[in-house]
């Protein structure tokens, strides 16, 4: 089923919204609690006949039997005491507010919903549903949106190589929308990939997938999302948490950590000085695990994340260029990974991937192992997808298919058997190398950012992108300066701390 259509007809009326100040997020975050009240009424009919727990003076009939002020009165008490409900469903509406004041377009809402029937929609479909207007969302840079939501195509191809197997525990320590999950999700459930039994099938609803999200309405999406996927029930206990994963290791151990942690240079905290002027101080995490202290979230996250898998666990993480040669506790950081993990593939990503403009972003893959006296990492393996590689959003995403070629060469059904490509004649240019511990640790800073393929935009004219692509991606680096510059603004705070 194309359900391109579906999403274009729902997300239409936003642009009506858009006219009495109601956000992209704060659309889709009405739309989520009208969709899973729907869903919650039709389990509670028959043939399902399930008690989901919701109250029947605040259930779906409840809303499509008022209008006007009553309604509007109605809507906010409803959301107040779902909010106070145990599991999912009162995750799902904890401190939930309704955004839609013009009780007639919220009406409206109401009567979309209910034009379709969730439950009996296959869970792909509606799941597909759902990520559309998810990706709709992230396309509006202006809220920020996009640092939640990774490209799909690379979180596809990051799990198509890590591979995750049936009754392993999967987690993701900043999970934004839940993307990595779905994913991980979609390949067990692959026939191709594994035929499941009731027991495994069981455990991959209800146990395998463990998250965080700090931001409130963003961890709603992902619950939203990972629900309409068929993870998770009504009633079950909620794995994706609220609190900063940073703070302290939950002694939980993982065997598979996909992760695209948030941007940006340092942690930090807001605060009111002496004066009772606003002020930012940056974060540091004391912890034992951690092998250096860092105010570089970045930084933090690898750390973290190496101590939150098994022995025998895999990683796959987005991390930002500074995460491979920044000094000081990213030197210590880097020769302690090459150490105590196998630190085996770089893909090297170019700009225009992400919906946060002007990323120059890595996936970093490596697999922990129980402590040695020698160092586990024995050679690196890097793929240069950014060298002559020209993406937009818009014009010329990157898909699926643009990274087989590394999926191919990355050999995930045996990767101690890959083959290397010195040759630049060797297709595709040459983007596949390897590099010795030897080699790494004897780098300035051991740094592991490295490129060896020529810039041909420097040195052939006939190489450069076509013009349109050009000025999209100048239009993308500029609108990633200015929200930049807005970021310190904000961090500045009040006016008095222009003149400090």
């Amino acid at each position: 089923m194309n359900t391109t259509p579906i999403v274009s007809r729902v997300w239409s009326f936003c642009t009506t919204l858009r006219d009495d100040g109601v956000s992209y997020g704060d659309y889709l975050e009405q739309l989520t609690y009208l969709i899973f009240l729907k869903m919650a009424d039709e389990y509670a009919n028959p043939p399902y006949n399930r008690d989901v727990g919701i109250p029947a003076e605040f259930n779906w009939q409840s809303l499509k039997a008022r209008r006007g002020a009553e309604l509007e009165s109605h809507y906010l008490t409803l959301l107040r005491q779902l909010g106070a409900k145990r599991g999912m469903l009162g995750q799902i509406f904890i401190k939930s507010q309704n955004k839609i004041q013009d009780p007639a377009k919220l009406f409206r809402l109401i009567d979309m919903a209910d034009d379709t029937e969730w439950v009996t929609m296959g869970a792909d479909i509606k799941g597909d549903i759902y990520e559309g207007l998810l990706e709709k969302n992230a396309e509006d840079t202006k809220s920020g949106a996009g640092q939640y939501f990774t490209p799909r195509a690379l979180i596809r191809a990051m799990v198509e190589c890590v591979q995750p197997e049936p009754g392993t525990l999967i987690a993701d320590p900043a999970c934004g929308t839940g993307g990595f999950f779905l994913a991980a999700y979609d390949f067990i459930t692959n026939p191709n990939n594994f035929k499941l039994d009731r027991a495994q099938k069981a455990f991959l609803k209800y146990k395998a997938f463990h998250g965080n999200e700090i931001v409130a309405n963003t961890r709603r999406l992902c619950l939203m999302n990972m629900f309409l996927h068929n993870i998770g029930e009504i009633h079950s206990d909620v794995s994706v948490l609220p609190n900063d994963s940073l703070v302290a290791d939950a002694g939980m151990r993982f065997d598979y950590v996909l992760a695209n942690p948030p941007f940006g240079k340092k942690s930090s905290m807001s605060f009111t000085n002496e004066e009772g002027e606003q002020e930012r101080d940056d974060l540091t995490y004391n912890r034992q695990d951690f092998w250096a202290t860092t105010s570089n979230k970045q930084l933090n996250f690898v750390q973290h994340i190496r101590t939150m898998l098994k022995t025998t666990g895999r990683a796959a993480v987005v991390v930002p260029d500074n995460v491979l040669f920044e000094g000081g506790a990213g030197e210590t950081i880097r020769k302690k990974l090459l150490e105590n993990t196998d630190l085996h593939t770089v893909l090297r990503l170019p700009t225009g991937v992400f919906y946060a403009q002007g990323v120059k972003a890595n996936v970093i893959f490596f697999d922990n192992h129980e402590a040695s006296p020698n160092p586990w990492t024995k050679q690196v393996w890097y793929y240069d997808y950014r060298t002559n590689i020209h993406h937009t959003l818009k014009k010329k995403p990157m898909r699926f298919e643009h990274l087989s070629d590394f999926i191919e060469r990355y050999n995930p059904r045996n990767r101690h058997q890959r083959k290397a490509s010195w040759d630049e004649n060797d297709a595709p240019e040459g983007r596949w190398r390897s590099y010795s511990y030897e080699d790494l640790t004897a780098r300035d800073k051991t740094s592991l950012d490295i490129f060896w393929l020529k810039d041909k935009s420097l040195t052939d004219l006939d190489n450069l992108p076509e013009p349109g692509d050009l000025a999209e991606e100048i239009i993308e680096n500029l609108e990633a300066g200015l929200e930049s510059f807005r970021r310190v603004l904000a961090g500045l705070g009040s006016g008095s701390d222009f003149k400090k």
